[in-house]
């Protein structure tokens, strides 16, 4: 069923992400340094690392967010600086808050994420809510739903934002067993449809597609 869900993106290439060389430095210290990595369509990268090992740090740097201390993020070969809104049109970004507007309802929350995305599916948005688990809570203020319910209104947008690229930090924080396993038949239907995701967990993420890079090795 998350297959007939989610589109196909039409691309002229396969996406590809890649870094070179990267560094990264907070409060005087090396969190990484000469991080190498390429991901493509089809793919599914997990970053593990232990607490403090950048890993919050390398996504958003992906998403330029922040600038590394050295090396280069490319998006189609490309430097994303360079991109800038070519690149940012075609992620999503999900950090590990919500980002979600709490006085607002679930349905609010996608209409104006519907609204502010430079490309979307064309999704009910009250399907969309059913299908990560909100039927019922569909007009009630946001800030009266729990921690997991909260979560899962941030992750509706992989529902609405027709884009190639996900990097999600922590996409799995307060959910519980049967979205988790919802949410990773979303990560793999995505991959398999020739897209891209790069994540953090501390769970070990249950896709065909997946793969892990450890800051730490």
């Amino acid at each position: 069923m998350i297959n007939n869900i989610l589109p196909t993106i039409a691309l002229p290439t396969t996406p590809t992400l890649s870094v070179a060389g990267l560094q990264c430095i907070r409060d005087d210290r090396v969190l990484f340094d000469n991080l190498n990595f390429s991901v493509s369509g089809g793919e599914v990268l997990q970053i593990e690392g232990r607490n403090g090992s950048g890993k919050t740090s390398l996504l958003r740097i992906l998403c330029g967010l922040a600038l590394p201390t050295e090396g280069i993020v490319y998006w189609q070969g490309q430097d994303i600086l360079d991109l800038q809104g070519d690149y940012w049109e075609n992620l999503l970004y999900i950090g590990h808050l919500a980002g979600i507007k709490v006085e607002l309802t679930p349905l609010e929350n996608l209409q104006v994420t519907r609204a502010l995305a430079s490309q979307t599916t064309d999704i009910d948005l009250t399907d969309a809510l059913a299908i990560i688990g909100l039927r019922g809570f569909e007009d009630v203020p946001v800030r009266t739903l729990s921690a997991g319910q909260q979560r899962r209104v941030a992750l509706a947008r992989l529902l609405v934002c027709n884009v190639p690229l996900w990097i999600l930090d922590e996409p799995f924080t307060s959910l519980d067993k049967a979205a988790i396993q919802m949410i990773e038949g979303l990560l793999d239907a995505h991959a398999q449809r020739g897209n891209l995701v790069v994540l953090t967990s501390h769970h070990t993420v249950n896709c065909q597609q997946a793969r892990c890079l450890d800051l730490n090795d």
